[in-house]
């Protein structure tokens, strides 16, 4: 039985994973917080490691706190990029395949396609330029590791936008919500689900652990502004939402204006089919909606 690490099990991300992978057979499974696996601590990553071994390591760890990190870039710096290449470095030490989690914002300025993986990184943010010396890092110390830039991720767990916006539509009449920046959400479940689904197909042998940067978002477009009025819409909450420019909403860290992933690569060398936003957004939903018995009027 394959032993697979999920990093990071108590985030948007790790906790999806966990959740998921309580149901899988074919691999043993298990997971760290802050309180078992310090990132912030090389000296805790080498202990840790030291009576472990795994076949996958999954890190799902990361400082998101995007405009904090702008005055707290030691912090940033420690649990972007310096933390993920130990935990790489770990990961080759006892060859096991490393999959490691990035962003969108590791491109920053303005685009008007869709971003291949390939493509230029010019991040403005104190939080891209982390996450991309952590891409960097993460390939130097193990090169048989996979790195999935994601985008706009939301769950039923943590903070997240769809959260967010559920709660201020219940408090207010109205809300004013940007337009002009154009992404892709991201369903945690359905990243999980790929991540997952990769480590499976390669333990079977169905296929080939391709070291290298993928794209992963769901698919279509839109922008904060449909997201939201697709939440209000789906969950029938009545609350007017208003489409305003960026520059209305001045924030420390830059954001990207056009994060729209191309995913190809990821969609062809692992055969993975990946849902519309839409239809991820009306799951998530549902998901809330059956824990809270019932709470949205849809």
């Amino acid at each position: 039985m394959k032993k697979i690490l999920i990093i990071g099990g108590e985030g948007q991300l790790g906790s999806t994973l966990t959740e998921q992978s309580d149901k899988i057979k074919w691999g043993e499974f298990s997971h760290t917080t802050v309180d078992t696996l310090d990132l912030m601590d090389s000296s805790a990553i080498r202990n840790y490691f030291k009576t472990k071994t795994f076949d996958f390591i999954i890190n799902c760890t990361a400082y998101t706190a995007v405009d904090r990190a702008e005055t707290d870039a030691v912090a940033a710096w420690r649990l972007n990029a310096e933390a993920p290449g130990e935990l790489a470095a770990e990961a080759a030490r006892m060859g096991a395949h490393f999959v490691h989690i990035s962003t969108d914002y590791v491109f920053g300025g303005t685009h008007s396609r869709p971003l291949k993986p390939e493509d230029s990184k010019t991040p403005d943010s104190v939080y891209g330029k982390s996450k991309l010396q952590g891409e960097e890092d993460v390939l130097r110390q193990q090169p048989q590791s996979i790195i999935i830039r994601t985008s706009w991720l939301y769950s039923v767990y943590g903070k997240n936008f769809l959260k967010t916006m559920l709660q201020l539509g219940k408090e207010r009449d109205s809300l004013n919500v940007v337009f002009d920046q154009v992404g892709t959400p991201t369903l945690a479940d359905d990243l999980a689900n790929t991540i997952l689904s990769i480590i499976e197909k390669v333990i079977k042998g169905e296929k080939q652990f391709t070291p290298g940067v993928y794209h992963f978002s769901n698919e279509g477009v839109c922008s904060w502004y449909d997201f939201t009025k697709a939440i209000f819409h789906e969950t029938g909450i009545s609350c007017n939402v208003l489409p305003v420019e960026s520059d209305q909403f001045p924030t420390a860290a830059p954001r990207p204006s056009f994060s729209v992933m191309d995913k190809s690569k990821i969609k062809q060398t692992f055969d993975i089919e990946i849902p519309h936003w839409q239809d991820s957004l009306r799951k998530c939903i549902k998901k809330l909606d059956d824990a809270t018995t019932g709470e949205f009027p849809n």
